[in-house]
This record gives structure tokens, sequence and C-alpha cells, in this order.
């Protein structure tokens, strides 16, 4: 019973990170059921995964920036440019080792003019990005006109949208390295929660009694464990997996552990306050506008190697279906909370309605609707747990 308790308080006090998880459990949870196990099929989680990637990578960066009390209306249109561009390359013989860091400097430099409009001259950014919305949709029209469609011939390239780690062996039809790579996510992950709450204790921080950690532990792992069985089974795991997790890890990182990861969270919370304290506001709106654009730019190389073509609609809605998952993920609308991990959850629970809707035959038009309730409920969800805290 004591157990039972400190999990019913530990929910209470952390419903906003646990909120979104919960929900993502009920989603699959439901769906299987009511597609008789279709929706949580191996090959079925594998096209999930590998169709969030794009606009799960866009989050992480739209999540920054609506966390210093900003948005970016041009990230869908730029993601669709890029991607275009790095067709166009490929097309004219460009090795694709040259394409894709190209593409991103290219990218870092779309967000570094819009952080400068925003942070140097002064216009607000909705303005900014809405101008930058109509020019990136110009742009893929120019470069697209001739043809309408630029298709992809480079398997490495495409291998990043479609293709699989390579598999050492198969172990009982299952991946082998994929299994591997499971495994040793588990490990880091339980050591990582070992070290953070060997931290905690020493510093006379809070934590949760050992009985619930060592539950927590088990839960987690076995989740991860799950999932990489999924995947397993089926090709692998997805070099867009790859990705994702890579930038999770990275943005993770950069926000949890580093001086910037403060200093964004603080410009976010306060920027008068933040501003007094020595933290220069500009720097910081600019570095996160640039971050956003080279990701619009590595989303576009995803979606461009998963469609392998770049056509003239790519980049359509990304930027509502970005935001949204950021939203979703947890970030509040006020500035100062959010974080990398959410809104990749947030992407993915966006992706799973819409996969299990698919699945379902539920009409374009309901699917929008309930989409639309889901993100009100994310916001309604966010007030409410602020109006608490205060």
């Amino acid at each position: 019973m004591n157990l039972l308790k400190e999990a019913k308080q530990v929910i209470k006090h952390n419903i906003r990170d646990y909120g979104m998880y919960i929900a993502l459990l009920i989603i699959m949870v439901t769906f299987s059921i009511l597609t008789d196990g279709l929706f949580m099929s191996s090959r079925n989680i594998s096209n999930l995964l590998d169709s969030a990637g794009y606009i799960a990578v866009l989050a992480v960066g739209v999540m920054l920036v609506i966390v210093i009390r900003h948005i970016d209306l041009s990230i869908g249109f730029l993601a669709g440019f890029l991607g275009a561009i790095a067709a166009i390359l490929l097309l004219n013989g460009v090795p694709v080792y040259i394409v894709i860091p190209l593409v991103l400097l290219l990218g870092i430099l779309a967000g570094s003019i819009t952080g400068f409009l925003v942070a140097k001259v002064g216009i607000p950014a909705f303005v900014a990005t809405l101008a930058g919305w109509l020019i990136y949709r110009g742009a893929i029209l120019l470069v697209t006109e001739k043809s309408g469609t630029v298709n992809v011939d480079n398997d490495a390239f495409n291998a990043l949208g479609n293709g699989y780690i390579p598999s050492i062996a198969q172990v009982g039809g299952l991946h082998l390295l994929s299994l591997i790579i499971g495994a040793l996510s588990i490990l880091l992950y339980v050591i990582s929660a070992i070290h953070n709450r060997k931290n905690k204790i020493k510093y006379n921080f809070e934590v949760v009694t050992k009985p619930m950690f060592i539950i927590q532990l088990v839960f987690v792992s076995a989740i991860i464990g799950y999932f990489t069985w999924l995947l397993a089974g089926y090709n692998g795991i997805s070099w867009t997996v790859v990705i994702i997790l890579l930038v999770v890890t990275i943005y993770h990182f950069v926000t949890t552990k580093t001086v910037i990861g403060r200093h964004i969270y603080a410009v976010g919370s306060n920027p008068e306050a933040a501003h007094l304290s020595g933290i220069s506001v500009s720097k910081i709106t600019f570095l996160v506008f640039g971050s956003m654009g080279m990701l619009a730019g590595l989303s576009g190389i995803l979606f461009t190697a998963r469609l392998q073509a770049a056509t003239t609609t790519a980049g359509t809605l990304f930027e509502l279906d970005a935001i949204a998952a950021a939203f979703v993920g947890g970030v509040s609308a006020a500035g100062g909370v959010g974080k990398v991990t959410g809104a990749v959850i947030g992407a993915i629970v966006m992706a799973t309605l819409t996969n299990g809707m698919n699945l379902m035959g539920v009409g374009i038009a309901p699917q929008y609707m309930i989409r639309g309730g889901v993100l009100a409920l994310a916001v309604i969800f966010d007030v409410m747990t602020r109006r608490q805290r205060a």
C-alpha cells in the first residue's frame, strides 16, 4: 500500500512530465485492441516511427523557439525547400557526403537570418517567419517548376528515410544488432538513472524510495526492451530512428547539462530578469533560430529521402504538425517550460493517432478534428497545471 501511495504522489507531482507518456500508452493500447493487434505489429511500429521522423526533428527545434517565447511559421516550407535543394544537388552529381553538410549549413544560415530579424531588428517572430513562409513557399515552386518532381536516385541518401542499420546476424528471426543496441540503451539508462539519484542524494534533494526507484528502472527498461524486440522482429532499427535518437541525445544534453541550456530556459522564464543577470537575450534568440534552421534542413533531408523525391507540396503543414507535437509534448505557451524528450513523444503521439485512425479506416475529416481536439486538450492541460502550481 505504501508503494501504491508513493506512486500516486510521484505521478501527481510530475503529472506534466508523465502525462504524455500515460496518454501515449493509453492510445497505443486502445488502437491495438481496436485493430486486433495489427497496430502493435513490428512492421507497423517501424513504419510509424519512420513516418514521425521528420516532424519529430522539427518539433525539437520549435520546442526551443516556443520556450524562449517566440514562434516559427517558416520551418515547414524551409524544410521542403532545403529538401528540394538536396535533391537537385544529388541529381547534378554532387556526392551525398557534401550535400548533407551543405544543406544543414544553408539551414543554419536561413535560421540565423530569421534570428537576426527578431533579435536585432526587433521584428515580431510571427511576422518575420510568416514572411519566411511565403519566401520559402515561392522558392520551392521556383526550383521545381520545370519538372514538378525531382526524383532522387541515390541509395545512400534514400537510406536515411527508408533504410535500416545492417544486421550482424539473425537470432530466432530477430535483428541481432538492433537487440544489442537495445540492450546497451537499457544499460546506459540504468547507469544514468543511478548516477542522477546519487547526485540528488549527495546534495540533499528529495528522491523516491529505493523500491519505487527499482520499479521505475524495471518499467522503463521493459518498455525499451519491448520496442527494441518489436523493431528487431521486422528489419531492425531504421536510420531515421538512429537520427532521431542522436538529435534527442545531443539536444537533451545541451538543454540540461550546459550553460547555454540554462540560459535558454532563463530567457524563456523571464527575458527581463535574464537580461539584468547578464544573459544576452539577443544571442540566445539568434542561437535558437539558427538551430531551428539546421533542424529544418535535417527534416527536409529525412522527408526527401523517405519520399525519394522532392515535390512542389513538400513542407505543407509541417510547421503546424511540429508546433502541435511540441505542445502535446508539454511545452508551455507561456515560455520557459519544455523538454526535448517531450517534443519527440508529442510527435509520436500525433503520428500514432494518424496511423491508428488510418488502420481503422477513419476519414480524413474526422482525423483532423480529433487531432485538433488533442491539441486543445494539451493546451488546456498546460493552463490548468500552471494554475495549480501558482
